[in-house]
């Protein structure tokens, strides 16, 4: 079939066309038209078919052609009649030609560049054929209108067309002008879009640097968000989308020829098969031409935006209306804007360039479309581009967001909402909110942005301030609110959204809740999804972020330079000072000087006053500032307006003189040639600030005219002139230009490096105003737009203008301090004053996002404040008032318990406690009873409450309104009352109230138990931390709930029973923290007053401790002890009886039943039943006493097995026991207990090592240290047992004692053998010899070596012990030392030391205990005791001997200050004494019985003495072979001590008559203290004569002999001292000559009488010795004794009477003595009645005699004492020899003769004779 056109591609599509022209045409108008129509038609029919292969080939080798497959001749005389029909502007012409065209360029068969300046024919043609085609758009017919647009869309959308420079132009200014020209509404969408299109089409080939890109198609209905919405006309939008749809899918709308059809489809196959040149562009040449076409575009519409209207059409709506579309396809670049353009240097300095300074000179217009697109167009700057605009972000940030922000009394409703909105957008990225705060809040040179933002959506939030004047509507007020909360809950949102994104899997915090789960998502921006993020664009600036640290370090530098500043402004030295001292500012002058200049927020008023003070520093820094200022080339005029820039002139006159001067003297130093001197420029310039005031003050009424100025500065000039024209121009210019600060100006000179916050935004969009034109780009508009561009240049290569970011979750603190106040504060407002659900619904969101962030964070203080603020909002505290809110507000509380329980901590506390307020109200709305009735029913009644469905009919009942528990609620409380009180005085709820209070409780029926207990439930999941916080948080709110008087509640303490089994399989170390709190707790509430509470406490302790005992406790384990102490403390400190009686239950019951599992639990077992053991209530201590029998009887295996350290608590218990003031029965059975306790141990085995043992055997002794006594393990066992025992033997019961000593040398005697040696020495030391720590004297101290129990002693009552105890004790102590004495050889002195001490005690029965126990010891060990060991025996009796001395003495030397009355005086003052005051009587009695007590101590002292001698007596001569004479030398001195004492005491004369006094008065016996001299003396005496007739002893070393001389001489002068005789070597030719002695006292008498006998003695021990030990041993002072002695025999009547006072004590006088008559013996006369002595002397001449002969007198001629004294023939002999000392022979003792005295013969050699004293 034959076609138009012919069988080619572009005769199918160009011929239908031409004839369809040529029929429309006029005939004669369009005849050329006619004609090259069909020459074009032939031509067209005459070329080969498409299918040709020749023809083919050739036609594809044509570079040139613009027809796809066309020669260019052929193309150009077919495209030649299109362009004349559409330059015809012939409506029915030109139609077909622009379908034709719009089928070429959609069928992709016109393929050229087309570019004005193209040097092809083929890019000339295309070139005339568009700009044909633009011309037709021009012609006002509105369907042209519409399809020129798809012509012109389908011509750029076409891959093979590239429409460059100003053709492209050309394409777009005609869719503008159809945009702005046309009068379809339609039409002017449609060209819109297309130009939207076109636009998209230009920048996504930019991105991609290619024209075969894949496009989006534009929404026609986002285009007309902000504009043109009026020109929708029904299906508008519809056809328009349709329209630009149509021309991008390539799709022919008009014809359906399937021929055309199939060859666009074979066309479309092809067009990746294109080459890559082709007809006469390469692709090389395209991609480095496409991004120029997109540069061009978007500078001309950045251009088009920037187009005002004229000073003669303010109002064109033509070019505002082109303004608005410029944005709108600015805005639609931006936001598809890919990852090239936003790295592209040259499109983003064109950025800068251009599309700021659009966004700059569109500032201050009031049009709202502008501003939002304006927004629009900054929110996507912000998303993808701020890290490459940081420095225009901050200061367009201010300008358009926080400024409207901020205006809250008068804002426009649109302007802020947009505001608002973007706000709310860009809090959906998490990152945005954090870069945000990273590069501003945090540089020192930025705003802080973020900071703002919060607080200026707080001030909306609260809304304008009370009593302000806003033109506000309250819908408008109200949503303002709203929108505000919302933005700042999306802020924190997306900060937790962040926070959860970075936290790592270790750490991480996984959200529950859906919201936090789906954060990121859903708050991700939505300008383009696929996008990467910005910072990820940029790596160069990531490489100088800073992590949180240097943030932290820069954002403090940042505030406390604002405190600065802050303080400057308020006292400027102040400020300057405190900016040095933290370094702030450096400390000169010109750093000083440089911050005044260059710093903003500085108030210009306090920079004037400070450089005006007159301190040598501020003139210093005013010098500095001044000559920072360049004046060269300025005039003067210009030079003052300059400098007054920047601060405001002071108002002092001084301090503006000084400035002046400074100011002249820089001038003319920077212009020396423009004055004569200073002088002039300084009169000048005050003359010039006198006529600023004058000109522009409105209270100046007279203005100075010119003349006046001019004749006001004559002679100014060193006395001359300035020019009139000089001085009229600069009136001119000050009376024309106010002299302004920078704030107030139009030029901010004086802040050249200054940020452009410095300049003021409120001047920039006073500045930028519609008196701007084209043509006055320098104007004042153009000047600081000028300056702005130079700001960003120089602070580009800055380092503080690097962008930032930062991964560190630490950064989220720092902005957390910021927002948490302004939050809170929004969110508690709003929450508290409105009611609408949405609004209360975002701050309770708002609430649990803070609540996430600052617990995640560890931010305490602030998670804090949110959680109980939310939890005031619950009103869980005044339940009548609660709404929906309210129960909202508790959701969130469980929400935010359940998700973000692990950070919670402290806060737990107010959460726990709204959980107890809900389950109050739920029980008062069942009207079930109170817990109090609760705390005393038992627990079946406690299972069926617990039973009872959550409802509220019961409220309703009879008598419901009285119940004090729901008055009470209803009326309220405070939030931080932990309980409502009941006040039966306040005024009675009505029923209206109680009705509300119902139905408020209906709405917590939203609240079931499910979620009150999953809380509790989810504590499992909780970490280790949390769960302790957690506890410790509802051991609190339990607390707070037992403690109330009134209304105790058990809620909390059964959740806590709860918890504590859910989380009992924890980790061992977890679970001992969670128990260190419920164990405190549990004694704290244990020994609460409250009876029940207390009692409900420990049962509940008891249910936790049975669950607990079931889990088996590994050895060496303390759990269960710890688990268990609670009922110890409670037990001890437990007031309450039924208290401490239900533990004793509670615990028999628990080990009892569970006694397999018990291990370490046995110590709080014991110590329980310890302190029952010591209670006041008999029944506590039997029932404690029957299980420990139980225990002991039956399970005494599981007390050994575990530790040693449980049985010793069983034994400690027993002990206790044994001190029961209740039964003796129970004592005496703990006692037997302790016994089988030993029994069972020596069963179990529980011994020693054999080789260890005592065999009875005497081994080596070796030393054993402490450490080695207690080695063994076993000796853990027996120690606490015998330790115990030995402690009770002090027990001050008798039978107690008793039976203590004998159980414990039983158990000694019956398991010793199994002892090892070392602990058979620590038996000794630790249990044996601390029985007898009260009789030991202080050698025992010394060998314990300081121990403690010397400090201490266990036995403190050991003095009352009874003789019969000691005694047995003391007979126990040497039975078991003779038993074990192979092991325990060594502790001899200890033994010794004990028994010494016994025999030391000043009563009878002790003493004589232990002189037996001693001497028994010495029978028994006597043999195999060595020389050493007696040694230690003596020693210890020396010591005993000694010790017991300086004590004595210092009690007698109390009697040197006591004074003692005469016995008359005393009765006498007794008698006459009235005065009931302290007299001298009664102070003289005190001293009367300190005197008696002193002679009572020393009777004991003379006791104690004399029976250690007597023991050392009978020691000698019980061993007296196995004495050697160290140890005899050791005896001798223990003699010597007690003879030395005995001497020492009664030689002490004033003593001796104090105490006659004191027994005169007291009428006591006098102290023996003859008799102990004598005593003491005689058995020394003996002792040495014993030693003299042992033939071993007699040796040199020991010199026996002269020892007992010696004692003999002191015995002779005691006894010559009795009679007041003094020998001869004592006499001195001094003393006076006796005449005549007086005759002796009755008391002396008896003195000599006492001391006869041992002089007797001491004369026969001398009369003892032989001739040679008699000369070797006399000492020169004996003879001289003997003699006065038998001097005074003779002839001194004081013998003579004492001798006659003794045979007759009843004669009160004595009789003379007279000269014996011849035949008769005086001597024998007179000692005829003294039988005694006389029988002494028999006695003494014949010891061998038992019977005493009597006395008989003397036959005549015989003397009587010569035949007594006949056997004594040694001491005659030694007297004989001393009468004849040269002779060598001793004559032998002869019977005195008949009538002779043998005694006068034998002394009268001496020449004593007989004085006679008469004289």
């Amino acid at each position: 079939m034959q076609t138009l056109g012919g069988q080619s591609r572009c005769g199918r599509v160009i011929g239908p066309s031409l004839d369809k022209i040529i029929k429309n045409a006029a005939w004669r108008k369009h005849s050329h038209l006619v004609s090259s129509c069909k020459s074009a038609l032939d031509k067209l029919e005459s070329l080969p078919p498409a299918d040709s292969s020749s023809s083919s080939t050739t036609t594809h080798s044509d570079p040139n052609s613009p027809l796809y497959a066309l020669s260019f001749s052929d193309s150009d005389s077919i495209i030649h009649p299109l362009i004349l029909a559409l330059d015809s502007a012939h409506l029915k012409v030109v139609e077909p030609a622009l379908e034709c065209l719009f089928k070429l360029f959609s069928l992709h068969l016109i393929r050229a560049e087309v570019h004005n300046t193209g040097s092809s024919s083929a890019s000339t043609l295309i070139f005339k054929l568009v700009n044909s085609i633009c011309k037709a758009g021009g012609i006002g017919d509105e369907s042209l209108e519409l399809a020129v647009l798809r012509v012109l869309l389908a011509a750029v959308r076409s891959p093979y067309v590239l429409i460059r420079g100003d053709c492209l132009l050309h394409v777009v200014r005609t869719c503008y002008n159809i945009y702005l020209g046309g009068r379809n509404g339609t039409n002017q969408i449609c060209a819109k879009s297309v130009l939207a299109q076109i636009s998209l089409i230009v920048f996504t080939r930019m991105e991609a640097d290619s024209v075969n890109v894949d496009v989006k198609t534009v929404s026609v209905n986002e285009l007309l968000e902000f504009a043109d919405k009026n020109l929708n006309e029904g299906s508008s939008i519809h056809f328009c989308q349709n329209l630009v749809n149509e021309v991008m899918t390539g799709v022919e709308g008009n014809n359906g020829d399937s021929v055309i059809d199939g060859d666009h489809n074979n066309q479309n196959g092809n067009a990746t098969d294109t080459p890559k040149e082709q007809n006469g562009v390469s692709e090389d040449d395209k991609d480095s031409k496409v991004r120029e076409d997109g540069f061009l575009l978007f500078k001309n519409l950045c251009k088009l935006s920037m187009k005002f209207s004229s000073q003669e059409h303010p109002d064109d709506q033509i070019i505002l209306r082109g303004k608005v579309l410029s944005l709108e396809l600015l805005k639609v670049i931006m936001e598809n804007a890919g990852p090239v353009w936003r790295t592209n240097e040259r499109f983003l300095n064109d950025i800068k360039q251009f599309l700021c300074l659009s966004l700059l000179k569109n500032s201050a217009l009031s049009v709202m479309a502008i501003f939002q697109l304006q927004c629009s167009i900054f929110t996507v700057l912000l998303y993808k581009f701020r890290s490459a605009l940081k420095e225009e972000i901050g200061i367009f940030f201010p300008m358009l967001v926080l400024r409207v922000l901020e205006n809250v009394l008068q804002p426009s409703f649109v302007q802020k909402m947009t505001v608002l909105n973007l706000l709310e957008k860009m809090s959906r990225d998490p990152q945005i909110i954090i870069d945000i705060f990273v590069n501003y809040d945090c540089d020192v040179d930025s705003p802080n942005i973020y900071e703002r933002i919060v607080n200026g959506l707080l001030k909306t939030a609260l809304g304008p301030p009370p009593g302000s004047t806003t033109t506000l509507t309250s819908v408008q007020d109200i949503t303002f609110r709203h929108e505000s909360v919302k933005c700042l809950v999306g802020i924190i949102k997306s900060m937790g959204a962040w926070m959860d994104q970075q936290l790592t899997v270790e750490n991480s915090y996984v959200p529950k809740s859906s919201d936090l789960e789906n954060s990121i998502e859903n708050h991700s921006f939505s300008v383009d999804d696929g996008s990467v993020p910005d910072y990820e664009l940029h790596p160069e600036v990531n490489s100088e972020s800073s992590d949180a640290a240097t943030l932290e370090q820069r954002r403090a530098y940042k505030l406390e330079l604002q405190k600065g500043v802050s303080l400057f402004n308020r006292k400027p030295s102040k400020g300057i000072d405190f900016l040095i001292s933290t370094k702030k500012v450096g400390g000169s002058p010109d750093e000083v000087a440089s911050f005044l200049k260059n710093t903003s927020d500085l108030n210009e008023t306090m920079i004037g006053d400070y450089l005006g003070e007159r301190e040598d520093f501020s003139i210093k820094v005013m010098h500095a500032y001044v000559d920072s200022f360049k004046f060269k080339g300025l005039s003067f005029g210009e030079s003052i307006r300059f400098f007054l820039r920047g601060f405001r002139l002071p108002g002092e006159a001084q301090k503006i003189d000084r400035i002046m001067e400074k100011f002249a003297e820089r001038f003319c130093k920077c212009n020396p040639d423009s004055f004569t001197s200073a002088d002039t420029a300084y009169v000048l310039a005050y003359s010039v600030i006198m006529l600023n005031t004058d000109a522009h003050n409105n209270m100046v009424k007279e203005k100075m005219t010119k003349a006046d100025f001019i004749r006001n500065n004559r002679g100014i000039d060193d006395g001359k002139d300035l020019p009139e024209e000089y001085l009229g121009t600069l009136y001119d210019q000050i009376v024309k230009h106010e002299i302004k600060m920078s704030s107030d100006s139009t030029a901010p000179q004086s802040k050249q490096a200054n940020n452009f916050i410095q300049l003021g935004f409120d001047g920039i969009l006073n500045l930028v105003t519609g008196k701007q034109t084209e043509e006055k780009p320098m104007g004042a508009n153009g000047l600081l737009i000028r300056q702005i561009q130079e700001q960003f240049k120089a602070k580009s290569g800055k380092s503080e203008s690097v962008y930032h970011s930062v991964t560190d979750l630490a950064i989220l603190r720092f902005m957390v301090e910021v927002c948490w106040g302004p939050m809170l504060a929004a969110f508690s407002v709003t929450l508290d004053q409105s009611d609408d659900r949405l609004a209360t619904t975002q701050c309770i969101l708002g609430f649990r996002f803070a609540v996430h962030v600052t617990a995640v964070l560890g931010m305490q203080t602030q998670r804090d404040a949110f959680v109980t603020s939310i939890a005031k909002f619950t009103f869980l505290h005044c339940a009548a008032d609660m709404k929906q809110k309210n129960v909202d507000a508790v959701k969130a509380i469980i929400s935010i318990a359940i998700e973000d329980g692990n950070y919670l901590n402290e806060a737990w506390e107010h959460i726990l406690t709204c959980l107890s307020r809900i389950e109050h109200l739920q029980l008062l709305g069942e009207g079930a009873p109170t817990d109090a009735s609760f705390l005393t029913a038992s627990n079946a009644e406690t299972d069926e409450k617990s039973q009872i469905s959550i409802g509220f009919p019961n409220l309703k009942k009879k008598g419901a309104l009285q119940n004090p528990a729901v008055m009470a609620v209803v009326r309220g409380g405070s939030y931080d009352s932990t309980a409502v009180g009941i006040n039966p005085s306040a005024a009675l709820v009505t029923s209206d109230q109680i009705n509300n209070f119902i139905s408020n409780l209906n709405l917590l029926e939203q609240i079931g138990n499910f979620e009150l207990n999953h809380v509790f439930a989810q504590s499992q999941r909780l970490n280790s931390e949390a769960i302790v916080a957690f506890v410790r948080a509802l051991c609190k709110v339990a607390m707070s709930e037992l403690q109330s008087p009134t209304d105790p509640r058990v809620f909390s303490l059964t959740k806590l029973v709860e918890i504590a089994h859910y989380n009992m399989n924890r980790i061992r170390l977890v679970w001992s923290r969670i128990w260190n709190v419920l164990s405190d707790f549990f004694v704290s509430v244990g020994l609460s007053e409250n009876l029940a509470v207390a009692i409900f406490v420990m049962d509940s302790l008891r249910q936790l401790a049975m669950k607990f005992l079931e889990r088996e406790e590994l050895a060496n384990y303390n759990f269960q002890n710890e688990f268990l102490r609670p009922f110890v403390i409670v037990m001890q400190k437990s007031n309450s009886a039924e208290i401490r009686e239900l533990i004793v239950r509670c615990i028999s019951q628990m080990v009892l039943s569970r006694v397999s599992n018990v291990k370490s639990g046995w110590k709080s077992v014991f110590l329980v039943f310890t302190t029952a053991a010591a209670d006041e209530r008999k029944n506590i201590v039997l029932l404690a006493f029957e299980t420990m029998e139980k225990i002991v009887r039956e399970y005494f295996p599981y007390i050994t097995e575990i530790e040693t350290t449980t049985f010793t608590d069983c034994v400690k218990c027993l002990l206790t026991f044994t001190n029961s003031r209740f039964n003796s029965d129970v004592s005496l059975n703990a006692i037997a207990f302790l016994r089988f306790c030993a029994v069972k141990l020596a069963d179990e085995g529980l011994v020693f090592k054999a080789e260890g043992r005592i065999d009875g055997s005497s081994p080596k002794v070796e030393e054993v240290t402490d450490l080695e006594i207690f080695n063994d393990k076993y000796a853990s066992y027996w120690s606490p047992l015998l330790t115990g025992l030995s402690k009770l033997t002090s027990d001050p019961r008798s039978a107690i004692r008793k039976s203590s000593v004998e159980v414990l040398f039983n158990i000694l005697k019956d398991h010793g053998h199994l002892f090892s040696r070392p602990f058979w020495v620590g038996v000794f030391n630790t249990v044996v010899f601390p029985i007898f720590s009260g009789v030991s004297g202080k050698k025992d101290a010394q060998l314990k070596n300081n121990e403690d129990e010397e400090s201490e002693s266990p036995h403190p009552e050991r003095s009352t012990w009874d003789p019969q105890t000691a005694a047995v004790a003391a007979k126990c102590l040497v039975d078991l030392f003779v038993s074990s004495y192979g092991g325990v050889r060594t502790q001899l002195p200890r033994v010794v030391s004990i028994l010494t001490g016994f025999i030391t005690s000043p009563l009878q029965g002790p003493a004589s205990t232990g002189v037996a126990a001693l001497l028994r010891l010495a029978s028994e060990l006597g043999r195999r005791l060595s020389d050493d060991e007696w040694r230690e025996i003596f020693l210890a009796l020396k010591e005993a001997a000694l010790s017991t001395v300086p004590g004595f003495m210092k009690v007698l030397r109390t009697l040197d200050d006591i004074e003692i009355p005469d016995n008359s005086e005393f009765y006498d003052d007794n008698d006459t004494s009235s005065d009931p005051g302290l007299t001298n009587d009664d102070i003289e009695y005190d001293n009367l019985q300190t005197a008696g007590y002193v002679i009572s101590k020393m009777k004991s002292h003379i006791a104690v003495q004399l029976l250690i001698a007597q023991v050392a007596t009978d020691l000698c001569k019980m061993h007296p072979r196995h004495l050697s004479a160290t140890n005899l030398s050791v005896i001798l001195e223990i003699f010597s001590t007690v003879a030395s004492h005995a001497h020492q005491l009664n030689s002490d004369m004033i003593l001796q008559k104090k105490l006659q006094k004191v027994c005169s008065i007291l009428e006591l016996s006098d102290p023996a203290l003859v008799h102990f001299e004598n005593e003491s003396y005689e058995n020394y005496l003996s002792f040495l004569q014993d030693l003299l007739l042992d033939k071993q002893y007699q040796d040199d070393e020991m010199n026996v002999e002269q020892q007992l001389v010696i004692v003999c001489e002191t015995i002779l002068q005691i006894y010559l001292k009795c009679t007041n005789t003094q020998s001869g070597a004592q006499k001195t030719a001094k003393q006076p000559k006796v005449h005549w002695i007086l005759p002796l006292g009755s008391a002396k008498k008896e003195e000599l009488a006492a001391r006869t006998a041992l002089l007797i003695l001491a004369l026969r021990a001398l009369g003892g010795l032989d001739k040679n030990s008699f000369k070797r041993s006399l000492p020169p002072s004996i003879p001289s004794l003997l003699f006065d002695y038998l001097r005074r025999l003779c002839s001194t009547a004081v013998w003579w009477n004492h001798l006659n006072h003794l045979a007759h004590p009843s004669k009160d006088r004595i009789e003379p003595v007279r000269e014996p008559t011849a035949g008769k013996s005086h001597l024998g006369g007179l000692l005829r009645p003294f039988g005694v002595w006389w029988n002494h002397l028999n006695h003494l001449a014949h010891p061998s005699k038992d019977r005493i002969e009597p006395v008989r007198e003397p036959t005549a001629g015989k003397s009587h004492l010569g035949g007594l004294l006949r056997p004594f023939g040694v001491w005659w002999n030694h007297l004989n020899h001393l009468a004849h000392p040269s002779k060598d022979r001793i004559e032998p003792v002869r019977e005195p003769t008949a009538g002779k005295s043998h005694l006068g013969g034998l002394l009268r050699p001496f020449g004593v004779c007989f004085p006679r004293n008469r004289d």
